[in-house]
């Protein structure tokens, strides 16, 4: 598992595919465009009892929170719809979500001035770490719906993080915990090799390289 950036690398990358002139900009250098949406997480998928679950503020704010699912729910929900771009070389355009809107998120809470980076904390034993700065843009979600839809339990259910503009691993599913930071950590893929920014237009994928190639392995996963 810790390997992976490492298996990424060393396979090919997917031939370019031919698309209408008015979608070409949209699709990041590297990516093949797919209709599916492919399942791919490490470790297991988590059960959860929504009657226990709940979302933990903490770190650089000036009172830690602890939100139920309902408490979620009950604030302003969203709908945003995104291009998402997997590192492994997929993108789906497109995709429709609800749920919260991260800058509503923080209306309710009192982050400090100091805060400047965010960890989202997530099972099993996930994280991943951002810019806060990276958590402003209006389609960032916290999501409890994909197409009208719950989550499915292999796509995050019942909350995950949307942020369209970076590689998905960035978009962790599962979400328990969300620290603010005033200084920059890595987290689980960003300590294992992944790059610390995640720009997909950029080809941000992996750590001391400045073009590596991914393979294709998500064509072979399970898929929705």
């Amino acid at each position: 598992m810790h390997k992976k950036a490492d298996r990424l690398k060393s396979v090919k990358a997917p031939k370019a595919q031919q698309l209408d002139t008015t979608l070409q900009h949209r699709l990041p250098p590297g990516q093949s465009l797919t209709e599916k949406f492919p399942i791919l997480h490490e470790g297991e998928v988590p059960e959860y009892d929504l009657a226990t679950w709940s979302l933990r503020i903490f770190g650089e704010v000036e009172e830690e929170r602890t939100f139920t699912y309902d408490d979620l729910k009950a604030m302003p929900q969203s709908n945003t719809v995104s291009d998402i771009h997997c590192v492994t070389r997929w993108s789906k355009f497109d995709t429709p979500w609800e749920g919260v809107r991260f800058t509503d998120l923080l209306k309710v809470i009192q982050v400090k001035p100091e805060a400047q980076f965010v960890m989202i904390h997530a099972d099993p034993e996930y994280d991943t770490n951002l810019p806060l700065v990276d958590l402003m843009n209006e389609d960032v979600l916290l999501a409890f719906n994909f197409d009208n839809k719950p989550l499915t339990a292999k796509h995050g259910w019942p909350l995950r993080l949307v942020v369209p503009h970076l590689y998905f691993w960035k978009s962790a599913k599962w979400i328990r915990g969300i620290e603010f930071m005033r200084e920059d950590r890595q987290g689980f893929w960003e300590n294992n090799g992944f790059h610390n920014t995640a720009d997909p237009f950029l080809e941000q994928r992996f750590s001391g390289e400045d073009l590596p190639i991914p393979e294709d392995e998500w064509t072979r996963k399970e898929f929705d």
